[in-house]
């Protein structure tokens, strides 16, 4: 089915890649150990963070939620939002038009 949207992808994909890096060992998502996370350069971290929100975009359109780490991003199609959330509390919303 897809994500549907309106603006931009590369819009949306900044928000995304920035609300993925707030969720506690969103990392894990890529089978990476504290360890190793911990050595990589800020440059690096950025793209496995751009990485990782350009896989759940995509993986969002057939399946609507997805644990990433600690946390959870929730694919509302009538709101055309994506939700991200830690625990009990929304995170970030992205919107999508």
């Amino acid at each position: 089915m897809g994500v549907r949207h309106a603006r931009e992808y590369e819009d949306i994909l900044k928000e995304l890649t920035s609300a993925v890096g707030e969720i506690e060992e969103s990392y894990t998502f890529f089978e990476m150990e504290p360890e190793e996370w911990e050595v990589l350069p800020v440059e690096d971290r950025h793209e496995v963070m751009e990485a990782l929100a350009d896989d759940v975009f995509f993986g969002l359109g057939s399946n609507p939620v997805i644990a990433v780490g600690k946390g959870v991003l929730t694919y509302n199609d009538k709101h055309h939002i994506i939700e991200v959330s830690q625990g009990d509390n929304v995170i970030q919303i992205v919107r999508l038009i």
